[in-house]
């Protein structure tokens, strides 16, 4: 008799389909409704998104070859030297390069997860996590590329600020019980970055001397040019779109204006809409455009950075939900003040 108990094998179709980059696909999607629903606007859409990617060109090939040379040489182990030595400096260092570092949301998880195992503090690790996920090489070329220089320091500036609002915060209250054995029993520590070793060897500057490095150099290079470009394709095919067809007067409404509400509105829809940083800036660029204020802007930025899934999960695999409350909470409020701060200086 047949066992008829087992599940039947996947379609070639299905299968191949479940290999595509959902990225990639929800772009070429995107293009075939519009071709299909609205032909005359389908031209206006490719050439408006492959002019903006020939615009923002020189930045992504700029943090490419950034972030492969950092990967390459071994700097980002450089960052270990942050958690060394008095909370409060460790704070300010673990702020300060959490800003600077190459790594990707995933890739925290693993080195937090050694720096924890090892006895830092959680203040700094959370100075660290918090502006880990709102600044990077490749976020600040990017983001100067297509909202300005100024934006860009001053989202870095944020950054740094949020980190040591987290960290300052936890430090003074890691006496409560909001704290007190901030561990999950079992920590996850993968990711789909794989797991490394945080601590190495000391940085090889020259790294095309050793044919390891210029592996991982080229390998390094090639993922973040496909990933950027990805998102970027898609994030400027939905702001072609955004541009068109939502009237500028509704954002103008409900995300303009100089007051606190724009702020706050923009910090509680960034929170949830956010899917990638990169792709967050060209939206932002058309929002901007439409109307939303520059306090808006931030506050959606900040929040979104923080709170998106990739960022968000490397806090969850590894504490427990009242710190990652503790964690979600220090994001809105720093988003709210860098919206305020950034509202009243822009």
């Amino acid at each position: 008799m047949a066992d008829t108990t087992q599940s039947p094998s996947p379609s070639p179709f299905r299968a191949r389909l479940a290999k595509l980059d959902k990225a990639w696909l929800a772009f070429l999607l995107i293009l075939l409704c519009v071709a299909a629903l609205d032909t005359p606007q389908f031209g206006p859409t490719v050439q408006f998104t492959t002019n903006a990617l020939l615009h923002t060109a020189p930045f992504i090939l700029f943090a490419v070859f950034a972030i492969g040379y950092l990967k390459a040489t071994g700097a980002e182990n450089l960052l270990a030297k942050a958690f060394e030595g008095r909370e409060t400096r460790m704070i300010f260092f673990a702020a300060a390069l959490g800003g600077l570092s190459p790594f990707c949301s995933c890739e925290v998880i693993p080195f937090i997860a050694a720096l924890l195992a090892v006895g830092a503090p959680l203040s700094a690790v959370m100075a660290f996590w918090l502006a880990s996920p709102l600044m990077d090489p490749a976020m600040f070329a990017i983001t100067s590329g297509t909202l300005g220089f100024e934006f860009a320091i001053a989202k870095a500036l944020s950054a740094i600020g949020l980190g040591l609002l987290g960290g300052f915060g936890t430090m003074l209250l890691k006496s409560t019980p909001v704290f007190a054995d901030p561990l999950r029993e079992k920590p996850q520590v993968g990711g789909c970055c794989g797991v490394k070793k945080p601590f190495g060897a000391k940085p090889q500057w020259a790294f095309w001397k050793d044919a390891d490095r210029r592996s991982l150099f080229r390998t390094t290079t090639l993922e973040n040019g496909l990933f950027l470009l990805k998102w970027l394709a898609l994030a400027y095919v939905i702001e072609a779109l955004m541009i068109h067809y939502v009237p500028a007067a509704w954002i103008a409404q409900i995300l303009g204006g100089d007051g606190f509400q724009p702020i706050l509105l923009g910090a509680l829809v960034g929170a949830p809409a956010y899917l990638n940083g990169y792709a967050a800036v060209p939206l932002v660029g058309g929002l901007l455009e439409q109307g939303m204020s520059n306090g808006a802007a931030m506050s959606f930025m900040i929040a979104g950075g923080v709170s998106c899934i990739p960022a968000a999960i490397a806090v969850w695999a590894l504490v427990k939900p009242r710190v990652f409350a503790a964690y979600f909470g220090y994001a809105m409020l720093g988003a709210l003040i860098a919206g305020s701060l950034w509202q009243a200086v822009a």
